[in-house]
């Protein structure tokens, strides 16, 4: 049973639909501002040619400077820092201070801490965090002791372009023979209390599969999946998002644990059901949810 001091409620963050966009593309990256997403990938990686990567982080620089992403998380997605973009692109991040600094290709723990030691050099604040690119063998790999390498870490993003071009695994529907390594990434995260959010979908015509890629993400456990295009936000707040009977069930449970005699005890009977204060934890973060949303939903 767990200890009534034993239980923390972590920060609460909205990471259902994580929307990748080119750094590359002014146009895109302007339009982000009327998307319901609840973060935004800015990517220098990928995305952007080796000789349009000096012209991406100038668009970077204005957008941060002159009209900066309000109420959503905002990620820069760097280069490797072996590579001859990663310093440049920190210095950037450094700069400019996004949410959070995305890694890509993340297979070993000194990547994460090289990173987290150009930030507390740089005198970054301590929110700046820390996200992984979890996208090739290695990484699956070695996801459970990258986990908790830093503070600054707070999330993996699985990337299954670059996992399956390695792997040789097909893209098929159901993601059958990846399902035992997405499964390692939740877990290694859920260890050390970092969300993983699922990889992105190709074909963003698709709907249907799209729909049913997302209800499967949110039965393994990610908090969110990484998108490619602007369709895609509503089907993945939809399916990550809180279930509206789950909200009323916290609720209750919220409810019952402030009722007369309940604020001390760890286990109370809720109409049959035995519910620790863990669960009541795990209301108070679903609620909070919901809340997020219900405001952002008020917000012209």
């Amino acid at each position: 049973m767990t200890a009534l001091t034993d239980i923390k409620l972590a920060p609460i963050h909205l990471r259902r639909s994580i929307l990748s966009v080119p750094a590359g593309n002014a146009r895109a990256l302007e339009k982000v501002h009327g998307l319901d997403c609840d973060a935004a990938i800015f990517d220098l990686e990928d995305s952007v040619a080796p000789e349009k990567k000096a012209e991406a982080r100038d668009n970077l620089r204005r957008l941060f400077k002159e009209n900066p992403l309000q109420g959503r998380e905002t990620i820069i997605r760097i280069n490797p820092l072996e590579t001859e973009f990663g310093k440049a692109d920190m210095d950037l991040v450094t700069e400019v201070s996004p949410d959070v600094v995305l890694i890509p290709k993340v297979e070993h723990m000194s990547q994460v801490q090289a990173v987290a030691d150009i930030l507390s050099e740089a005198g970054a604040p301590d929110d700046l965090a820390i996200w992984a690119m979890i996208e090739t063998p290695k990484g699956v790999l070695n996801a459970p002791a990258i986990a908790p390498v830093d503070e600054r870490l707070q999330c993996f993003v699985v990337g299954l372009n670059d996992l399956r071009k390695e792997t040789g695994v097909l893209p098929q529907p159901g993601r059958a023979y990846l399902v035992p390594w997405l499964m390692q990434i939740v877990l290694a995260g859920c260890a050390h209390g970092i969300d993983v959010i699922d990889s992105v979908f190709n074909d963003f015509k698709d709907a249907e599969a799209f729909e049913a890629e997302c209800a499967q993400g949110r039965a393994m456990g990610f908090s969110g999946k990484m998108l490619i295009h602007p369709a895609q936000i509503e089907p993945a707040n939809r399916h990550f998002g809180p279930d509206p009977q789950a909200v009323k069930e916290a609720e209750a449970v919220i409810a019952a644990f402030a009722g007369p005699g309940a604020q001390h005890l760890n286990v109370i009977n809720l109409n049959g059901k035995m519910v620790e204060r863990l669960h009541l934890m795990e209301a108070e973060k679903l609620t909070a949810k919901a809340r997020i949303i219900a405001e952002r939903k008020k917000t012209p």
